[in-house]
């Protein structure tokens, strides 16, 4: 049971072609900053395509909680108008961050170096994740964190009062702690230096520069280096979020491989920190097409077209394009069931501390359903025949993508395939269901 309502088994069946446009939600990742960055701006930001879904809302409650007025004008349609920089209230209640690492990671990293004390907590999947990667680096600042071992949730943030300008060297690829770091950054006066060795999606330094701040990036011999100058007045935006292409991903990954399929996925972001998945599927084989290449807000976009490709064959997906996938690992792997050969997918550790440990989750089963799986630590290969038997009840482990990774199984599968617990799907893509049922998916709430 997730924090947020009870479970919700699901089967997908064996599906006919796909076919039609499917119109995803906006980005999850951008959603998210939005919110925060209009919160730390003074005026009214206005927000079109926002993700409505439980993830976000829950960061714009918690925007509330902090101070900033943020309103809702109708689907997608959002302002936020925000206090300023170093302008958060003392919340009076405890900020739930329901399933969000993002939310939570972020948040705390914008009230790290207000003065303030807030006390964040999440569903349990999110009071299981280690929270020490971002509290480490916060620490350096001046704040103080006092929550369970590793830094787990619940957690009480002290943020620092005369906070402290860093240097800091990301220790893994992670878009999460570059921008807690970042976003503390904001209200410490003088330069904030953080350097990444792997280049992670950007979108938090595109958004600062855009919001009017100092952002200055150079390549060094120490990585990706990336310098914030203090404590900037942020002006107010009119943000238009393109639609998310992890979620894109899941109408992507099924039209390839359910015979037939015809889809189009409008207006996805292909920001190249983002846009790995899209490339490994075409060298895997994929009969996928951009069209309409253009630029909205800052962010390229193109209109992604997917038709069914029986002769997709198995690659070795390096370890430096898991930064601009990490999240489409788990739809992958089953995109990789249905290819032909080894499908190796090297430098993934960090799917082990995401929503679950993905490895294993999409391993257990994978295997349960008829596909052989080898994992390590750090890598994953599943063994394609081109046909996947299906037939088994798979566990979401309150995780949102492999949710809705392995409902993609099902629809391509011999025999239909369960799922203990689909209600985390509303934390990404509160339409997911709906969606594809349009596109001819057979999806029952069981």
């Amino acid at each position: 049971m997730s924090g947020h309502g009870d479970p919700i088994p699901m089967i997908s069946h064996k599906a006919g072609p796909l076919s039609g446009v499917a119109e995803v939600p906006g980005d999850k990742s951008i959603s998210h900053r939005s919110l925060i960055l209009g919160a730390m701006a003074v005026g009214e930001t206005r927000i079109t395509g926002l993700l409505e879904g439980d993830d976000v809302l829950d960061t714009a409650k918690a925007m509330r909680a902090f101070g900033a007025e943020v309103t809702q004008h109708g689907p997608g349609q959002w302002s936020v108008h925000g206090v300023g920089v170093g302008g958060f209230a003392e919340p009076d209640q405890v900020i739930d961050c329901g399933n969000s690492g993002t939310g939570v990671r972020l948040i705390m990293g914008a009230a790290a170096t207000q003065p303030v004390t807030a006390t964040f907590t999440g569903d349990a999947s999110l009071n299981s994740r280690p929270m020490a990667r971002v509290t480490d680096p916060l620490a350096l600042f001046g704040t103080a964190t006092h929550g369970r071992s590793k830094g787990r949730l619940p957690l009480t943030l002290v943020g620092a009062r005369e906070p402290a300008a860093v240097r800091y060297v990301v220790p893994m690829p992670s878009a999460q702690v570059k921008s807690a770091v970042l976003l503390a950054g904001l209200n410490a006066p003088g330069q904030t230096v953080v350097i990444e060795k792997e280049a992670t999606r950007d979108h938090t330094e595109r958004m600062l520069a855009g919001f009017g701040a100092e952002v200055q990036i150079e390549h060094t011999d120490e990585g990706r280096e990336i310098t914030l100058t203090g404590q900037p007045e942020l002006t107010p935006q009119d943000i238009t979020v393109p639609r998310d292409p992890s979620s894109a991903a899941f109408p992507v990954c099924a039209a390839l491989i359910v015979p037939g399929s015809d889809v189009l996925v409008p207006t996805i972001g292909l920001n190249p920190t983002r846009a790995g998945l899209y490339e490994t599927l075409r060298d895997m084989g994929a009969d996928l097409t951009y069209e309409n290449l253009r630029e909205e807000g800052g962010e390229p976009v193109a209109d992604l077209r997917a038709r069914y490709s029986p002769d997709m064959k198995g690659i070795t997906v390096p370890a430096a394009r898991a930064a601009s996938m990490i999240d489409e690992y788990p739809v992958l792997s089953v995109v990789a069931a249905f290819a032909k050969g080894r499908c190796h997918f090297e430098g993934v550790k960090e799917l082990r501390v995401k929503e679950s440990d993905r490895i294993d989750a999409m391993a257990v089963g994978l295997r349960a359903n008829g596909v052989e799986v080898e994992e390590t630590e750090d890598t994953m290969t599943v063994i394609g025949t081109g046909a996947v038997e299906g037939g088994a009840v798979c566990a979401s482990h309150l995780d949102h993508r492999i949710a809705m990774a392995f409902m993609v199984l099902g629809m391509a599968a011999q025999k239909a395939v369960s799922l203990d617990d689909g209600q985390p799907i509303a934390t990404s893509f509160p339409i997911f269901e709906p969606l594809m049922a349009r596109l001819g998916a057979r999806i029952e709430r069981a």
